[in-house]
């Protein structure tokens, strides 16, 4: 149990401090952690809890840390991977945000920030990527492209329309459940 304690520490520190840009940026370097390095749950797994975390309100860093600590070690697991997430990050920032105020018109500063969005755009494409292969499976319900139909009503509906993000996902809860359900055992 220790040693499970310890490796959530590891894993989602890491990736917290190798992240740069925010939860979702965050994501791709938890899905290597979790899936690859210490293989705690499979790709589908991880997409499902990231599709189930970003569902709900607050940040999607947490949520899965917490989830996937849950899923590992109990409570003492989620407690352990949210606290790796939270604390080295926090200590960070209150120690270099004075530095950082110094420093914001260095152009060896601007042109690093500038190098590196092009890596977090990328990742994210990845992220992207890997996750569709589950978002956009056959529904089991009557309509074969819901998926498909979700995505773009989504995206219009955020996009174009400006209608609030949450009644999207409201809404594509409400549609899952009654049109894309899988039949129980």
């Amino acid at each position: 149990m220790i040693k499970q304690l310890v490796d959530l520490f590891i894993a989602f520190g890491r990736s917290t401090m190798l992240g740069y840009g925010g939860g979702p940026s965050i994501i791709p370097l938890y899905q290597n952690e979790v899936v690859n390095r210490y293989q705690w749950m499979g790709n589908e797994d991880f997409g499902k809890a990231l599709a189930f975390g970003n569902a709900l309100p607050g940040p999607i860093a947490t949520k899965l840390a917490a989830y996937i600590g849950f899923k590992v070690a109990g409570w003492l697991g989620a407690l352990m991977a949210v606290t790796a997430v939270v604390l080295p990050t926090a200590l960070l920032m209150v120690l270099l945000v004075g530095l950082m105020h110094r420093l914001e018109g260095n152009p060896y500063i601007k042109g690093m920030i500038k190098g590196v969005q092009p890596v977090i755009f990328v990742m994210l494409a990845m992220l992207a990527y890997d996750f569709a292969k589950y978002a956009f499976q056959r529904s089991g319900g009557p309509v074969v492209f819901l998926p498909f139909a979700l995505a773009a009503a989504y995206f219009i509906m955020v996009q174009y329309l400006k209608i609030n993000a949450v009644w999207g996902i409201l809404g594509a809860l409400i549609i899952g459940a009654l049109f894309m359900r899988e039949n129980a055992g």
